[in-house]
């Protein structure tokens, strides 16, 4: 009976001790031809202050010094693994990564994003933790050192309301619990066994529509900006449209897969594509459709120049001025004709593919 007490005790302790080591931490790095970024983003990874974690980069089939990369960084830390991704999307990288995931929480990350915070992974543990939440949201600013005015410009447009979806909260700075779906990107792995994995039929917008799940289950959102990340913006206008086209494209394909995720808000990028292109076609045939026609583009004009000329006082930058109504033409554009394009493409699959291989950056 003595022995029986002595393991009982013994027992007891043990599990006070697993109690208090910390969650095991799986962080997927889905990338494509990130070779510009993927080592500053890797070693800020693997020098966190963190006990137990581990860091897996699904590459895409890079066409550049990414996976070579990260071999190399593989030999200096053995918690870092490489896993191929036939599927080159960012969704099929992620589900790729999950497959030999052996975190508690998986937590996802890009290759082009900073995360300067050696306490980034302690802080998404102590979330979960004193929220109690399945899933934790986080701010995702663009990061705007070193960059050029372009770059500035478009940063600062992109955390405008005229910039981003109106609902989306990853400019916000206050803790709460919140709706998941455009800021949810670290689960507890229960997550995956209630709504299942990613859907790699996407190659924009997978997040959304997986936090669109989760949402669906009753799942809950902790959102806190201690576990903030800085994402470098496009370095062109005509990046800055490509990517604004995959991310119109992603959304009608969310609203295909789930309708009741429709927005006017997200359509009307679009309908204004529509009417600038159709609109001379009717007003060339009466005299008040075409007094219509130019109203409505004075007046998103008048908007556009109204919001650059402010945000360029805000910031104390006048150099914002000339780019702002530029940039803010290639996000609306941009969202606009992706959204056109995939309504005309049917879903095809195909050509979303050739069209995402353009893209380099994922």
């Amino acid at each position: 009976m003595a022995n029986t007490c002595v393991d009982g005790r013994a027992l007891l302790a043990n599990a006070a001790t697993d109690a208090q080591e910390p969650p095991f931490i799986s962080v997927i790095v889905p990338v494509r031809n990130e070779q510009a970024f993927i080592e500053s983003t890797l070693r800020q990874l693997l020098r966190q202050d963190y006990e137990r974690f581990e860091v897996i980069v699904a590459d895409g089939e890079s066409t550049d010094a990414t996976p070579d990369i990260v071999r190399r960084l593989a030999c200096e830390y053995d918690n870092l693994e490489l896993v191929p991704n036939p599927g080159r999307w960012s969704s099929a990288g992620r589900n790729a990564g999950l497959r030999i995931a052996r975190g508690d929480i998986v937590l996802v990350v890009d290759g082009h994003c900073d995360v300067s915070d050696p306490n980034h992974l302690s802080h998404l543990s102590d979330a979960l933790k004193r929220s109690g939440a399945d899933c934790i949201g986080r701010p995702q600013p663009l990061d705007v050192r070193n960059a050029t005015p372009l770059q500035r410009a478009i940063a600062v447009a992109r955390s405008s309301r005229l910039g981003h979806h109106p609902s989306s909260r990853i400019y916000s700075s206050e803790e709460s619990f919140v709706q998941p779906h455009s800021v949810a990107v670290a689960y507890r792995r229960s997550v995956f066994d209630a709504v299942g994995q990613f859907d790699d039929a996407f190659d924009a917008c997978e997040d959304v529509e997986f936090n669109h799940r989760v949402a669906h289950a009753g799942l809950r959102c902790f959102f806190t900006p201690r576990v903030a990340v800085h994402y470098h913006p496009r370095s062109s206008i005509s990046g800055l449209f490509r990517q604004m086209v995959r991310y119109g494209r992603g959304r009608v394909r969310l609203l295909r897969k789930h309708r009741e995720t429709f927005s006017i808000a997200c359509f009307l990028p679009a309908l204004f594509l529509l009417g600038l292109v159709a609109g001379p076609l009717f007003a060339w045939h009466s005299p008040w459709l075409a007094a219509t026609y130019a109203s409505v583009v004075a007046v998103y004009a008048a908007v556009v120049a109204a919001t650059s000329i402010g945000l360029s006082l805000q910031a104390r930058d006048l150099r914002f001025l000339p780019w702002l109504p530029l940039v803010f033409g290639a996000i609306h554009l941009g969202a606009g004709f992706g959204v056109l394009r995939e309504c005309v493409a049917r879903g095809n699959r195909s050509a979303t593919r050739e069209w995402r291989v353009q893209e380099q950056v994922p």
